[in-house]
């Protein structure tokens, strides 16, 4: 009969044998129910079971702890969008750690959302970022990830934005953000026209501004393009009126995984150099779900012209041109109400030193008076105790 000592150690080991391989093959999604863990993923992990990698797709709050378990674990892999997953590895200095391998068409787009009539365009939005309060979705979501990259590439227009705070979800920063007109909301979404927020921002009397310039297009990691300017479908034709579409920036849906040299073992290392040849040799169709609401969104968004883009662009920046002057005169503004307040203060200081300098000189005299009082009463009392001669 074997000891309890043995048995215990036997079921340890047969834990961690059997556990090892559930936890290196993963494929880290998104929330759960969510477009990554319901759409995507089950079809990745189906096409890579027919090439005999068994992957289960695991849940996770987003693309930094997909990540973050992918440096733990190099063998796993993970869904992210490109500009957090950009944005993160250089937080992270993860770099030269993981790796991307695989970029298709489906894409999430950035919006902007008020109720400000002023703000149509990204060139407004950043001009007046400073006076403006963004409300945005929970700090760890993709939408508040692409809001961070968006600020480090634009250090004279969000950058200075002064009043940053997150909502407990995205709808809530939408409502938010629709209650006053200094308040904006930013959120990152595939462009269905169904989608509960777009009408959310329809019903709260918002509109959607487009987040697009140069600046933002110009974005690259390793000859990747990070952003495309895309012509998104926002609202469904009805009897009376076309389709509603809007140009914005749309970022990538990718999978990433560890550096091969990053996994241990000759032979792990070449089952998992395996791994990535084969997802990045898929054919982008194998990846969507037959007759899903991503093949229909791929289809009806279109990645606009160069000609398009330039005009769009030009628009922009003309926006960003002419709300300078405005901006710069309220600066200035500022600071000549900063320096006539300063002379004000000045003015009032030199208005009350003669009062000042004889208060000064009443406390002196009252001093010296007091002093010279003490010193009688001294001398008198000296002069009482002193002992009488006979």
């Amino acid at each position: 009969m074997k000891s309890p000592r043995f048995l215990v150690a036997l079921a340890a080991a047969l834990a961690v044998f059997t556990a090892g391989p559930a936890r290196a093959n993963q494929i880290n999604t998104g929330g759960a129910g969510g477009a990554y863990d319901a759409s995507f993923c089950p079809a990745l992990a189906s096409q890579l079971k027919l090439a005999q990698f068994d992957y289960r797709c695991t849940p996770s709050s987003g693309t930094r702890e997909n990540m973050e378990r992918v440096l733990a674990n190099p063998r796993q892999l993970g869904y992210g969008q490109l500009d957090v997953f950009v944005l993160e590895s250089r937080q992270m200095k993860a770099e030269s750690a993981l790796t991307l391998i695989r970029q298709d068409d489906v894409r999430e787009c950035v919006f902007a959302v008020t109720r400000n009539k002023q703000i149509t365009n990204f060139g407004e939005l950043s001009a007046y970022a400073d006076k403006l309060r963004f409300i945005l979705p929970p700090a760890h979501s993709g939408s508040a990830g692409t809001f961070q990259f968006l600020r480090s590439i634009d250090s004279e227009g969000l950058g200075k934005a002064k009043s940053v705070t997150n909502a407990a979800t995205a709808e809530d920063a939408i409502r938010e953000a629709l209650s006053a007109d200094d308040t904006v909301s930013l959120f990152v979404q595939f462009a269905d026209p169904d989608n509960a927020r777009f009408d959310l921002v329809r019903k709260l009397g918002g509109h959607l501004v487009p987040v697009i310039d140069r600046n933002i297009l110009r974005q690259e990691i390793g000859a990747r393009k990070i952003y495309f300017a895309q012509e998104t479908q926002v609202e469904n034709a009805q009897w009376i009126k076309s389709a509603r579409k809007l140009v914005t920036a749309c970022t990538p849906l990718v999978v990433f995984t560890g550096q091969p040299d990053r996994v241990e073992g000759e032979q792990a290392r070449k089952d998992h150099a395996d791994l990535i040849r084969t997802v990045s040799a898929l054919k982008s169709g194998s990846l969507l779900p037959e007759e899903s609401l991503f093949r229909r969104l791929v289809k009806r968004t279109r990645e606009l012209s160069a000609t398009s883009t330039e005009k769009l662009l030009e628009v922009t920046e003309q926006a960003r041109e002419k709300a300078k002057p405005y901006t710069e005169k309220a600066m200035d503004a500022a600071k000549e109400t900063a320096e006539q307040a300063k002379q004000a203060a000045e003015r009032a200081t030199e208005a009350a030193r003669p009062y000042i300098d004889k208060t000064k000189e009443a406390a002196q005299k009252a001093y010296e008076d007091a002093l010279k009082a003490a010193k009688d009463l001294m001398d008198k009392s000296k002069s009482e105790s002193a002992p009488k001669k006979n």
